[in-house]
């Protein structure tokens, strides 16, 4: 369930205005790109800001990672079917509203993804695609239902050996979320917080327009389609068209749906908007494993949500409440 968010620009205007500017600073957390944007007085404020969203995301890397031996997601892991594990009370949280978003998608998004088998490679060496059997093996342990939540005690437990929990499709989306709180808290008015594609902000530019995104067709990467703007809220791309193999006449993707171990088909694209990016994030996985029709009405359904879908033969299509203006 590991997504790919490339087909964002963002625009960003750097201009003086007052006393204020843009300063923006790219680094890697987490295994991605992060690119931190904070509107401050001068360099020395800014640089204090932005090494404060760093320590933060830094934080949440070891609190969730599943590669950290040390980590309590490690600790859920390696005691699957053993016992439940005590967990920090923002961990357990995160787990809770994983599982919420699993049963929102009937499980096109499951937290326990990271127990699927990896027998799909999308690296050119796949020359035949996987036994029926085999595919369905490779998400036998996989169950978000198979999750035990203690809340009076603050524990998890995977009940079956073999279960493992991850956050790829989350964890990235929490951190950018939970950086933008800790500066708004600290007094910065206006930013981005970019995690690989994963996009939150608030606050206005130095000129006083909103923050803006400019969505392009992965089948045409030189060229925008949309320019939207973001104010206060999250957007998630996910894509797909850089990983895939072709059998039989029928493109799959690396994008796999946990409930059948087959890959997703028909989307190339999918970008969502949510007041958070943790909720964009996952529910940009989602769409693409429920696939355009079953998708959009799921994201009709929800308030302040909405999607751009792009398919595979470059046809666009959004949910109900969305504008598009065209460029």
């Amino acid at each position: 369930m590991k997504t790919y968010s490339l087909n964002f620009i963002i625009i960003l205007i750097t201009l003086q205005a007052g006393a204020q500017s843009t300063y923006k600073h790219t680094l890697k957390l987490m295994g991605s790109r992060f690119d931190i944007t904070v509107v401050a007085n001068d360099s020395t404020q800014a640089n204090g800001y932005i090494n404060l969203a760093i320590n933060e995301i830094s934080r949440i890397e070891k609190l969730i990672s599943s590669w950290d031996p040390n980590s309590q997601t490690s600790d859920i892991n390696k005691n699957a079917g053993i016992k439940p594990v005590k967990v920090d009370s923002e961990l357990f949280d995160l787990i809770e509203r994983s599982l919420a978003i699993s049963k929102l998608t009937d499980g096109a998004f499951d937290v326990s993804y990271a127990s699927m088998d990896r027998i799909w490679k999308f690296d050119g060496s796949m020359t035949e695609m996987p036994s029926e059997k085999n595919i369905s093996a490779s998400v036998s342990k996989v169950g978000y239902t198979n999750i035990e939540l203690n809340d009076s005690n603050s524990t998890v437990f995977l009940t079956q050996k073999g279960m493992k929990i991850g956050f790829g499709a989350i964890g990235k989306g929490y951190a950018a979320d939970m950086a933008k709180s800790l500066l708004i808290d600290e007094g910065v008015v206006s930013g981005i917080i970019n995690a690989s594609g994963d996009m939150t902000t608030w606050g206005k530019q130095t000129n006083g327009d909103e923050w803006k995104v400019a969505i392009t067709n992965p089948l045409n990467k030189n060229k925008a389609f949309a320019l939207l703007p973001i104010t206060n809220g999250a957007v998630v791309t996910s894509g797909n068209y850089e990983k895939y193999v072709n059998f039989n006449g029928k493109r799959y993707t690396h994008i796999i749906d946990p409930r059948t171990g087959y890959p997703s088909t028909g989307i190339i694209s999918v970008t969502v908007f949510a007041p958070k990016a943790e909720l964009a994030d996952a529910l940009s996985t989602s769409v693409f494993v429920m696939g355009k029709d079953v998708g959009l009405n799921r994201i009709n359904q929800l308030s302040n949500i909405e999607c751009i879908i792009i398919d595979e033969d470059g046809n666009i299509f959004t949910s109900t409440n969305i504008k598009i203006n065209k460029i």
